[in-house]
C-alpha cells in the first residue's frame, strides 16, 4: 500500500500531532529530503523557534511516501514544554538538521531482541523494523509504567515474530521490568545473537547488566547533553571502553558492555540546577493573572 502523499505541505510543518499522555506527545514533521535519507538510529537537531534552544531529538519514524520525519517528544524541560504547546498541526519549526549519527548496524543478524523503555519505545521502533527488513527474526520487548501509557502496539506487532509488553503495574502485559521481559526472550531462544536496548539510561544500564554474563552482544543508544550537534561542542562526550567518544559523530549507538554508565549519569545532572531554573522562569511567565473584576455601571 502506497502511503498517502502529504498535500500542500512546507518544510518543517507539523502535519500530525498526537498526544499519548500529559507529558508525551508526537509530531509528523514534513521534510522530504530528510525522511529519503534517515536511517534506523539516526537523529536530528530541532529548533522551536528563531530564539529557541537547539535540541537532539531521535528519528522515531520516517515515510519516504509521505516526506515525513516522525518525533516522539517528552515534555520534560522548558523546551519541550514550549514545543508542546506550540507544535500543533499546522505550525512550524523553525529548523530542523539532520539526519544525524551513524545509522544503526542492521545487516547479518539473525536473531534479535529489540527493547524500548518508556521514551525509549518510539526510537528502537524503527531498528526492530529495519532487523525484520533485514531478514532477522525479531523479538520486541517494551516496558511502560501502566496500560493508560502504551503506544504503538500495533506497530511493533507488525514487524516483530514475537512481542512482550512488560508494565510495572501488571495492567498490561507481563508485570515486571523489560530486563524480565529479556529473560523470557532468552529463555525461549538460546540463539538470540543481539540485544538493541533504548530508554533512561538506568534501563540500559540494567539491561547491559543482565546480558552481560550471556555474552550476548548489547547496543545501547545514549542521548547525553548535545549542543551543536556536529561533534564541535564537546557537550556529548561519553566514556566508552576507556576512550571519550562523542555521542553525536561516534553513536549514538554504543555497545553496552563497554560505556561507563556512572559518567553518563553525572554528565546528565551537571546542569539540572540550571535547566530547573530556566523552566521555573518559563512557567511563571506563562502564568496570566486572572483579570481584573470590573463592577457593572448602576451597580
Amino acid at each position: 500500500m502506497v502511503a498517502e502523499v502529504v498535500p500542500n505541505a512546507v518544510p518543517y510543518e507539523v502535519v500530525t500531532r498526537t498526544d499519548y499522555s500529559d507529558v508525551t506527545y508526537l509530531l509528523e514533521v514534513h521534510e522530504p529530503e530528510m525522511a529519503r535519507a534517515a536511517r534506523p538510529g539516526q537523529f536530528v537537531m530541532v529548533m522551536s523557534h528563531p530564539e529557541g534552544e537547539r535540541i537532539p531529538l531521535t528519528i522515531a519514524d520516517f515515510d519516504r511516501e509521505r516526506g515525513t520525519i516522525t518525533l516522539v517528544v517528552q515534555a520534560i524541560g522548558k523546551t519541550t514544554r514550549e514545543m508542546q504547546r506550540d507544535m500543533v498541526q499546522g505550525a512550524h519549526l523553525h529548523a530542523m538538521v539532520g539526519p544525524m549519527g551513524i545509522p544503526s548496524h542492521v545487516e547479518g543478524v539473525r536473531k534479535v531482541v529489540c527493547v524500548g523503555g518508556g521514551l525509549g519505545v518510539a526510537p528502537v521502533y524503527p531498528q526492530a523494523r529495519a532487523f525484520k527488513e533485514a531478514g532477522a527474526y525479531v523479538i520486541g520487548v517494551i516496558g511502560f509504567r501502566n496500560k493508560d501509557l502504551v503506544f504503538w502496539k500495533e506497530k511493533f506487532e507488525a514487524v516483530c515474530d514475537e512481542f512482550i509488553i512488560c508494565s510495572d503495574d501488571g495492567s498490561v502485559g507481563m508485570k515486571g521490568l523489560v530486563t524480565d521481559g529479556i529473560r523470557v526472550a532468552l529463555e525461549r531462544h538460546g540463539d538470540v545473537e543481539e540485544v538493541v536496548a533504548i530508554g533512561p539510561p538506568v534501563m540500559m544500564r540494567a539491561c547491559a547488566a543482565f546480558t552481560r554474563p550471556y555474552g550476548i552482544h548489547t547496543v545501547v543508544s545514549l542521548n547525553p547533553i548535545m549542543v551543536d550537534g556536529t561533534g564541535m561542542c564537546g557537550g556529548c562526550r561519553v566514556k566508552v571502553d576507556g576512550r571519550t567518544r562523542f555521542a553525536c559523530v561516534d553513536g549514538p549507538d554504543f555497545d553496552a558492555h563497554k560505556v561507563d554508565f556512572e559518567d553518563l549519569a553525572a554528565r546528565l545532572k551537571r546542569f539540572r540546577d540550571q535547566e530547573k531554573e530556566v523552566l521555573d522562569r518559563w512557567e511563571q511567565g506563562c502564568r496570566i493573572p486572572e483579570a481584573p473584576t470590573i463592577p457593572t455601571p448602576g451597580a
